[in-house]
Order: C-alpha cells, then structure tokens, then sequence
C-alpha cells in the first residue's frame, strides 16, 4: 500500500521526526522540507528538536513544533528524553516516529515501545567508527523499522559496518526545491547585483564555491588547483553563511595571500539561488566523502556545470561529462584541469550541460520525490507489512 492508498481510507497519519536541532545543514534542510511535504500530502507532521533558527518554518508550511532537550549525547538526557517523547506520542496519538540522527533515535526506539506508534530511522552521514563504544552508539541509527539511506554509499556504508537484517533498508535520496532552485527565478538585474556585489570584473568569468568554512569542504584544494590555472580572467567566490571557525577563516585568508590569489579568491555571504545564476561554474570539492551532497543537485538545478570531488553520494547525483565533473579529491591538478575545461565550454555545450542538469534534478532529486518514497515507506510500515526479500529499495 502507498501513502496515498492509505490515505483514501480515510486516515489521517500524524508523523513525527526527530533531530538535534533546526539550524543549518543537510538533515535539517530534509526535516523541513519532508515536513512541507507531510502536510502537502494530508498528514499531520510534529518535529522534536531543541529549537533553533528554523523552527519558524515547520510552523509556516502547516507542522506543530516540539521542543525537548535532544540534540544532548548526555546518557541521562537521552534517558529522560524517552517519557517525554512517550508523552508526546500517546498525546497526538502518533503513528510514525522517524529518528533522523543517533541520539535521538537512542530516545526514540525506546519511546515507542508500548505505543502503536512504528518506528523509523534515517542515515545521513558515513559516521566514523573507531572502537565499540562509538560503533554501539553510531548502532542506532539501524534501530528502525525501517532504516532509510540517504543515498547508495550510505546503503552501503551500513551493511557493511553494522550488523542488522538487510531488508529492513530503504534507499531514499535527498531532494531540493525546484521553485527555490529555478534559474528562471532569477532576474539579470538580480545577478548584476550580485557581481557588483563581490566587485566582479566586466567579462570575468565567476567560480562559486558554497560550503561552510570548515577544512573537510576543500577550500584550500581549491587554492592548489587555482593556483595552476593558466588563466586570470575569473573570481573565485568562497561563498558562506559564517558557520565556520574564526581560525580557520583567518588561516584561510592567510592561505589566499600566500598564494598570490587576494585579488582573485573572495570569501562573503549571497543568497544562493542568485549566487548560482551568478557562477558560470560551481566547485563542491569536499575531502571527506559526503552522504548526499545537495550543493551539486542544487547547481544542476540552476542549470550550472558542477565540479565535485568523486566520492561519497555525489557519484550518484552528478553525470561526469554531461552535468559535471567528477575528480580525484587528491589531485589537484586534475582538479585544475577540469576548471579550465568548464570555463571553456562553447555557449552551445553550456546549453547542453544545463538542459541535462536541470532534467537530472527533475527526474530524480526534488523534495517532492523525496517526500512521496519516505511517505510510502511510512505506509509500509502502516499497513503492518512485512516485507522480508533481502536489500529492498524504495526506487
């Protein structure tokens, strides 16, 4: 049965995830937007989180918001979280308690116990696992139900690392905002704002790199890789909401004039779709392997060549030579390479790359997509399947 299906027989889900927090990154942005889409859909949704920047949206797109202390790994919170999440449930009458980060899904698994509630966890992250104790803590996270991965590397990720029945697994990817993500949202007055406001020079051609100021997300790769390009007609734009550490933004700054790269590198804040309208390239250069990866599925909604490094999820959203460039996260010259190349596309083989990256994201990223298979693995759960064939996939 499909959520829809279970829809049509008159019941109301009510659906509730839990998570840290509601600021910024990867998880919380599919917190709200599933949220969005539970109740596009004609569910009830709750989200548990200790507050934060975004709470306001759960409310606007039509949620309830809970806040209870679970963003702690403190073991006594953990274990007082679990009445309180109990209350929770038997108070709304909850159906669906899905788990989207370890601590709170420690909480959770043991909150549901006793209620009719089902219980779901979701993985977004390849979490280190060095010794028993961190591998049992990380184990929650395959408690559920259904243990949803946020792409095939995560699929993978956890069958090989943690002991638990394999058909339980669903593959679920991330998905974005087409309309936030539309390059027709974007006027040309909005993005000659922009190159003025980073002070971009007439035909100079604009590298955008979005990504938190943190040494994992490859800034200073890319300084290498800037550094044996063989051209100076471009702005490179290190583009940050300030999420990063002070050191390492001053380290970075060093980093810039040491390279001889002041006049060429910039570090500021812009919106992002109007960031990327601006870019005639987007660099995603991570060092350490990411679960998904939006900041590549969000470039090629906006119609632009990503260039991403080739591990992680990102060998699933990015079509190397068609949408993209996918390079060695240790190779900087490879890296240079492919910089030169995309700054080198012919306007027709832009068009091309637009058209096919934009449709990618169409058919197989969108927060709409994402919302209809996490629904329908909540409905399988719903109508008390019990589904046993090894290694199932939503697809």
């Amino acid at each position: 049965m499909t959520f829809s299906q279970l829809l049509a027989t008159g019941k109301k889900p009510v659906i509730v995830q839990v998570l840290p927090a509601l600021n910024t990154g990867g998880v919380e942005q599919g917190v709200v937007d599933l949220n969005a889409e539970i109740v596009r859909a004609g569910a009830k949704s709750i989200v548990i989180s200790s507050g934060g920047t975004r709470v306001n949206e759960i409310a606007n797109a039509g949620g309830v918001h809970i806040a209870l202390p679970v963003h702690s790994k403190n073991p006594l919170v953990i274990f007082a979280n679990i009445k309180k999440i109990k209350d929770v449930i038997q108070q709304h009458n909850v159906d669906i308690v899905h788990a989207c980060s370890r601590a709170p899904a420690w909480s959770a698994y043991h909150a549901v116990k006793g209620t009719t509630a089902r219980f779901v966890t979701s993985c977004h992250s390849a979490h280190k696992v060095s010794g028993a104790v961190k591998r049992l803590y990380n184990s929650s996270i395959v408690s559920g139900e259904r243990v949803i991965a946020a792409s095939e590397y995560l699929a993978d990720y956890l069958r090989n690392n943690y002991k638990f029945d394999f058909s339980k697994l669903r593959r679920v990817h991330r998905g974005i905002s087409l309309d936030k993500f539309n390059p027709d949202a974007v006027s040309a007055t909005q993005v000659e704002a922009a190159r003025k406001a980073f002070q971009i020079p007439d035909g100079h051609k604009v590298l955008v790199l979005p990504a938190r100021l943190t040494r994992s997300k490859g800034h200073q790769f890319t300084l290498e890789a800037l550094k044996k390009l063989d051209r100076s007609d471009y702005v490179c734009v290190f583009l940050t909401s300030n999420t990063g550490t002070q050191s390492f933004k001053s380290e970075l700054e060093d980093d810039i004039r040491k390279s001889g790269l002041e006049n060429r590198v910039k570090i500021g804040s812009y919106d992002m779709p109007t960031a990327y309208a601006m870019s005639d390239v987007v660099l995603s250069p991570t060092i350490i392997p990411e679960g998904f990866g939006r900041v590549p599925v969000e470039a090629q909604a906006m119609g632009i060549p990503v260039i991403t490094t080739n591990h992680g999820g990102v060998k699933e959203t990015v079509k190397h030579g068609h949408t993209g460039w996918l390079v060695s996260p240790t190779d900087s010259t490879e890296f240079s390479a492919a910089i030169r190349d995309a700054l080198s596309l012919t306007p027709e083989k832009r068009r091309s790359f637009a058209k096919e990256a934009r449709e990618n994201v169409v058919n197989n990223f969108t927060a709409q997509r994402m919302g209809m298979m996490t629904l329908d693995v909540y409905a399988e759960l719903m109508d008390g399947a019990n589904v046993q064939h090894s290694a199932r996939f939503a697809a």
